[in-house]
């Protein structure tokens, strides 16, 4: 067994930092690069946004290229695609991904679309970011994670960083990109102290331009009993329940995706043919969602190579319940993966 990280060249300087600052760096990073870029949303200026994604930007760039918007996600929305067709480079955070409801029609109708209906002729290079997940008793319409739906709607990129390298990298690459992509970060990875959920939300960052691209999944730890396909925060908690299975004699790999859109299906494929069997562990919601796109996957390529069914874990279709004890019975931990990879050990 091994823990790997993604590959940094030999010597590359690097600083310990958290995920949200992290992104502040990548995004400063491109402001400085490209006056193209700028960010909007709600409390994205002085507030620092309500995930700390923009602290500190507002002093460095001011106003003009750090707006905070009044509370009409489809008219900022709107304003960011029409600022992309002109060829900037704007940067636009949704809040949460619940709030995704109100201004879909912004987004998969024009954003996602404007591309393809002109013939390939404009594009809409344009981010748009937003903060997932549950685990807080935010209740359901401010703790679903979604990213299966926009990954289900053609025409926008997809990443979702689960490490502070990975959050810097993506949104460099994201921000440089010609498409539009959805950068969904989930609250329990940005390490601020009020709702950290793991310790690797601290981790080493390369300093100066780092760029991850975007559809290469990362194994994040290796091993040669099972698969285990993950994202974000599940990353962390599949790791950790890989390490106590050590002590038990199986290993199990996990594979972290990165971007839903490209998936990186062949990093799948490799995994699953080594070890046989496969476990995949999603937050958002059940059917019609990744984990099935997953497994189709495999099946779809070889069904052979699966020793045993797969396994899914993720949250079952209901929404995010508010009472705490029904929350993380719902919600993808450490006590169902495991029991999802015993299970598969014992076909």
């Amino acid at each position: 067994m091994t823990i790997t990280e993604p590959a940094l060249p030999v010597g590359t300087p690097t600083h310990r930092t958290t995920t949200a600052k992290a992104m502040v760096e990548a995004i400063a990073l491109e402001m400085e690069r490209d006056p193209g870029v700028v960010y909007l949303g709600e409390d994205v200026g002085k507030y620092g946004g309500i995930f700390s994604s923009t602290a500190g930007l507002l002093d460095r760039f001011g106003p003009a290229r750090v707006i905070d918007t009044p509370i009409s996600e489809t008219a900022f929305i709107g304003l960011g695609i029409g600022a992309a067709v002109e060829g900037m480079r704007p940067v636009v955070e949704l809040m949460f991904a619940d709030f995704m409801g109100v201004c879909l029609d912004q987004i998969y109708n024009h954003m996602a679309k404007i591309h393809f209906e002109s013939g390939g002729n404009v594009r809409v290079p344009m981010v748009l970011t937003m903060a997932a997940g549950g685990g807080y008793s935010d209740g359901a319409q401010h703790s679903q994670c979604l990213w299966g739906t926009f990954a289900h709607l053609p025409g926008m990129k997809v990443v979702v960083p689960s490490s502070p390298a990975d959050a810097k990298g993506l949104m460099a690459a994201a921000i440089r990109d010609d498409n539009p992509v959805v950068y969904v970060f989930h609250k329990g990875v940005m390490g601020l102290p009020w709702m950290t959920r793991s310790e690797r939300t601290l981790d080493e960052v390369p300093d100066g331009e780092h760029v991850v691209p975007i559809g290469k999944a990362n194994v994040v730890r290796s091993g040669s009993d099972v698969t285990v396909v993950t994202v974000s925060l599940s990353v962390h908690h599949a790791v950790d329940v890989a390490e106590r299975l050590a002590e038990d004699g199986i290993e199990a790999e996990v594979l972290d995706l990165r971007s839903l859109v490209p998936l990186d299906r062949d990093a799948i494929i490799a995994s699953v043919s080594k070890t046989h069997r496969l476990v995949v562990v999603d937050e958002d919601y059940l059917s019609f969602g990744l984990s099935g796109e997953v497994v189709a996957t495999v099946a779809e390529h070889d069904p052979r190579l699966l020793a045993v069914p797969p396994q899914r874990v993720a949250v079952p279709d209901v929404p995010i319940p508010y009472a705490r004890p029904l929350e993380q019975a719902v919600l993808p931990g450490p006590a169902r993966i495991e029991a999802a990879i015993r299970t598969v050990m014992r076909g």
